[in-house]
């Protein structure tokens, strides 16, 4: 009985993983502020060969909040669910350096100008063509880019995360 669809047409998947949309899958994991929690995390992750492409941890005296992007973020959320760890997933943006004397402060003259807030900042293990970039969390995100694009910046995807230098 024919389905009413072109049955000759291949459909491919659609996925997330390497989109070109320009924003970076963040997992922020909370753990107890206990020795060895960051290991154990860290090693749930590489012992399933990921590659951890970004990591910045944010304590308290009772609990850590650990920041990472990986390769493979379809992966990571599987692990963590099977791991039975507290996360959230939120977009970020990951930036380029610019070529530039002082590339930090023409990435973020850009966003405090239209008055969009930087929550936070780390680098990215990332570099191309000699070139290293930063993940930046921004209040607004969409507008961020949209700013960031006109004023000449290179945003990441997670495609490019894919295809960096990888041994910088």
């Amino acid at each position: 009985m024919p389905s009413g669809f072109d049955d000759d047409i291949p459909i491919e998947p659609m996925t997330l993983r390497g989109r070109d949309w320009p924003c970076l899958r963040q997992f922020c994991v909370f753990m107890e502020n206990r020795v060895g929690s960051l290991h154990r995390l860290l090693k749930q992750i590489e012992q399933h060969d990921l590659r951890i492409l970004a990591l910045s941890v944010v304590d308290t005296v009772d609990f850590a909040v650990a920041r990472i992007m990986v390769d493979e973020t379809d992966r990571a959320r599987e692990i963590f669910e099977l791991a039975d760890l507290n996360f959230i997933e939120n977009d970020i943006l990951g930036v380029e350096l610019p070529d530039e004397s002082q590339p930090f402060v023409s990435i973020f003259l850009a966003l405090v100008s239209a008055e969009i807030n930087i929550s936070y900042t780390y680098p990215l293990l990332y570099r191309r063509n000699g070139r290293g970039a930063i993940a930046v969390y921004v209040d607004d995100v969409d507008q961020a880019a949209s700013i960031l694009k006109d004023q000449g910046h290179q945003l990441l995807s997670e495609k490019d995360l894919l295809s960096d230098d990888e041994y910088f």
